[in-house]
């Protein structure tokens, strides 16, 4: 079995029990840190490691480099070898929020160059309304070897989003709500708006109102209206601090729009120089 993008709650039960598979439980809440964990403890998939967005899927804070900065390359292969999770492994993340932290770990795994990894569509909500089994035991992992085959080019720095203002080769793909990109109801980062040039796609945007992606070809064609022809390999997806990004990211991969790139640090790290330009409105 090799899952790239999405598997369903029916093939990963399918596949629950081999070997090779490995399921990770992704949830959280920005705004109560330990929500993951809890619900992590209280009921998730059988044979699921638990990762936080904190402290797996994010490195140390500096100040410029944005909320959730992604942790040096060796260090997120040692963790996930320390869940048992070797180059051969199909890893399958959830959580409950519509894949927006699966999907991080999604794209962190690619980061790595491990491409047999797939969210689960739905998530935990699906997996239980299928009448799928969860459980509170704890797993004894025994701990194995990652060898990283990181891939650089998947991710784009500040400094060449900067450069982009004056050559304007990359479409820059803001994930954030509409009224955030437009500088609305900014609660979360200290200073409101968007990067001069970007577009708006709402991450909400690639779900069906069950919290499942929609069909490829319906997000193919959503993507097109909003990109206007421009390759994916010119897309660079941000949002506020490269979470929801990589749910855009995922969807174009769906929609079989292969080789759009991530801004990890966002717009919290583009804000941190206030030097660098924002635009307020549509």
């Amino acid at each position: 079995m090799v899952f790239s993008t999405l598997i369903s709650a029916s093939d990963l039960a399918a596949h629950l029990k081999d070997a090779n598979v490995i399921v990770c439980d992704c949830r959280h809440d920005l705004a109560h840190y330990e929500l993951g964990r809890n619900a992590y403890a209280q009921a998730h998939i059988p044979g699921a490691r638990f990762l936080h967005l904190d402290e797996d899927l994010s490195g140390p804070k500096t100040g410029i480099n944005g909320r959730h900065p992604l942790p040096h390359p060796i260090t997120f292969t040692l963790r996930l070898a320390a869940l048992g999770i070797d180059n051969s492994k199909q890893v399958v993340a959830y959580d409950s929020s519509g894949g927006v932290y699966a999907s991080r770990l999604w794209w962190m795994l690619r980061w790595v160059g491990h491409t047999n990894a797939a969210v689960l569509d739905g998530g935990i909500d699906a997996w239980v309304k299928a009448g799928k089994p969860v459980t509170t035991e704890l797993l004894v992992i025994k701990p194995t070897t990652y060898n990283p085959n990181p891939s650089p080019q998947s991710a784009v720095s500040v400094n060449e989003v900067a450069a982009n203002l004056d050559h304007k080769k990359l479409r820059i793909l803001d994930a954030r709500s509409p009224d955030r990109f437009r500088g609305e109801n900014e609660t979360l980062d200290p200073v409101a708006g968007h990067i001069p040039g970007a577009l708006n796609r709402f991450f909400k945007s690639n779900l069906t109102d069950d919290g499942c992606f929609k069909p490829a070809a319906t997000l193919k064609t959503e993507f097109a209206s909003v990109l206007n022809e421009h390759a994916p390999a010119s897309v660079v997806h941000q949002c506020g601090s490269g979470v929801t990004a990589c749910h855009n990211l995922l969807a174009m991969e769906v929609a079989g729009l292969s080789g759009s790139r991530l801004f990890p640090g966002s717009w919290s790290e583009w804000v941190s120089d206030r030097k660098r330009p924002v635009v307020i409105g549509s």
